[in-house]
């Protein structure tokens, strides 16, 4: 008879995975917490809008309202289709799932933290781009950390080894930027951005560790 092969320690990815999902957690409810009238943080987000709208120039505007797309919706949502059939393809179904879980599961965990703490975007009727709906956590923002965050774990995890560092460092210059072009079009305040970062960092980091989780259980225990 087989005997199941026991797991030796926990394994280093759930360590990992589990530090950096509590410290996105306790860093966006530090950030939410601070939305107090009058507090620093508010003040520090109006100020920063402000200062944009008196000195940025024109065409930086417009960089950053080409750049914002990168985290658009239907972006998004096309790499998610386009990356799930590639996957389908090379016969990786699991990888397949968690991509789809993860992308998907922040489409929602978003709108609902939003609902949440139900803050107000910046009012700037001369923005280069007139956006309705809530402001904290930025969705865009968090968005752009999964996907492109995930994009990055299945290159480690498919690519030669010379490719992980090049798509790790694109990775973060894509999310940077996405939340970087929703501050500079005054769509959202800087610490909407953060908590966006903070968000989609937690969830993405929950999903790559829980997929990490149950495939180490099966190697154990096949």
């Amino acid at each position: 008879m087989r005997q199941n092969k026991p797991m030796r320690s926990i394994p280093r990815s759930f360590v990992v995975g589990s530090a950096v999902m509590l410290a996105g957690v306790l860093v966006f409810v530090w950030l939410a917490s601070a939305l107090t009238p009058g507090s620093p943080l508010i003040r520090f987000d109006q100020a920063m809008s402000d200062a944009l709208r008196a000195h940025l120039a024109p065409q930086a505007v417009q960089v950053a309202a080409a750049l914002t797309h990168l985290g658009d919706p239907t972006t998004l949502t096309v790499l998610c289709v386009v990356g799930t059939l590639v996957l389908v393809a090379r016969r990786q179904s699991g990888l397949a799932l968690v991509w789809v879980l993860a992308i998907a599961g922040n489409a929602i965990l978003n709108p609902s933290l939003k609902q949440l703490i139900g803050r107000a975007r910046p009012l700037d009727p001369e923005g280069a781009l007139l956006v309705q709906g809530l402001s904290f956590p930025s969705g865009h923002s968090s968005g752009a950390v999964v996907a492109y965050g995930m994009l990055a774990y299945l290159a480690l995890r498919l690519l030669p080894k010379a490719w992980h560092l090049p798509v790790l460092v694109a990775a973060v210059v894509l999310a940077l930027t996405v939340g970087i072009s929703r501050v500079v079009l005054r769509v959202h305040f800087a610490s909407d951005v953060a908590a966006g970062f903070t968000s989609g960092t937690a969830w993405l980091a929950l999903s790559i560790t829980g997929f990490e989780l149950v495939r180490g259980w099966r190697i154990a225990f096949a």
